[in-house]
């Protein structure tokens, strides 16, 4: 008999002992009741409790947790009916307050999430919802956390997943964005007609300015050509006025003169003669002396000449 107890003696000895140890993981936290009392929360290593007089009544993690929050029907300021969901980050931060302060954390920190979110999407509108959800975040996380504090919660942040209109109202937001568009494009449209009308016409007036840059510049141009070919043609006319009086000064220049202003003169009045059909002359042409003598005598009164040649004369 003595030899069957003590073996069932040491199993139990062994089983009680295994019992009195508790480890408690890395980020979680025990709640250590006695006689259904609260005595102490235990931390992340190995502890010792009594068996039947202490037990382990709430285990909590520590790490931060997800929460799905399910999909709700909300509506807006301008009354349009959006469906919405979201995500709620949180972790306990005192497992004591989390264990007795609520029932389910989870569960209460969730419906908090919602109604404060139906809330603050009431405030906005619709176009604005989709553009403000950091701003709805921030404002469901801060409410959330404030009514949270008595559980021993930290909600740490909340993020809006989709804001869902209703058929109705995603066609009509559809048509907006198409008119929107549409408009966009119009105004695009004008805008660039508009600068190619004000391109073409400064390239007009451009080039109408280059044309008449170039056209009076061409008649500078041409101006001082021509002045410069008068002063050139003007100064050697004068040249050869002088050197042609110069050359009368000398010996016989004067009969060369003569004879030279006698030969163009026959040449040019025989040019008349063949070009006119009729001709009616003076009487004294037909000597050609005498036309000679009359040219000089004309020039001697003219003070061209000083005087007839003696071999005209004769």
């Amino acid at each position: 008999m003595e030899y069957v107890l003590i073996p069932a003696l040491v199993a139990l000895g062994i089983i009680i002992f295994f019992r009195m140890i508790k480890i408690v993981p890395e980020q979680e936290a025990y709640i250590i009741e006695r006689f259904g009392e609260y005595q102490k929360a235990l931390n992340a290593g190995p502890h010792v409790i009594i068996p039947v007089v202490q037990k382990v009544a709430y285990k909590h993690t520590l790490k931060e947790e997800v929460i799905d929050v399910p999909p709700q029907t909300c509506i807006t300021k301008d009354n349009v009916q959006v469906e919405v969901d979201g995500i709620l980050y949180l972790r306990v931060v005192d497992p004591y307050k989390a264990s007795y302060g609520i029932e389910n954390y989870r569960f209460a920190t969730a419906q908090l999430a919602q109604t404060t979110m139906r809330s603050e999407i009431g405030k906005i509108e619709l176009d604005k919802s989709f553009s403000e959800r950091d701003k709805l975040n921030a404002s469901i996380v801060q409410a959330v956390d404030e009514a949270s504090d008595p559980w021993g919660i930290k909600v740490t942040r909340y993020e809006i997943r989709d804001i869902t209109p209703s058929r109705t109202v995603q066609e009509a937001m559809e048509k907006q964005v198409r008119a929107e568009r549409e408009k966009r494009a119009e105004i695009l449209k004008s805008e660039g007609e508009k600068l190619a009308r004000i391109n073409k016409s400064m390239g007009e007036k451009q080039e109408a300015v280059n044309l008449s840059e170039g056209e009076r510049q061409k008649r500078v141009n041409v101006s001082e050509g021509n002045a410069n070919a008068i002063e050139v043609i003007s100064e050697a006319t004068a040249n050869g006025i002088i050197e042609i009086a110069k050359a009368i000064q000398k010996p016989k220049g004067k009969s060369a003169v003569a004879l030279r202003i006698a030969e163009q003169f026959i040449t040019e009045f025989g040019h008349i003669i063949a070009e006119a059909d009729t001709s009616v002359l003076p009487s004294d042409l037909a000597n050609l002396k005498g036309v000679v003598q009359s040219l000089f005598a004309g020039m001697e009164k003219k003070g061209i000449v000083p005087g007839v040649p003696d071999k005209v004369k004769r």
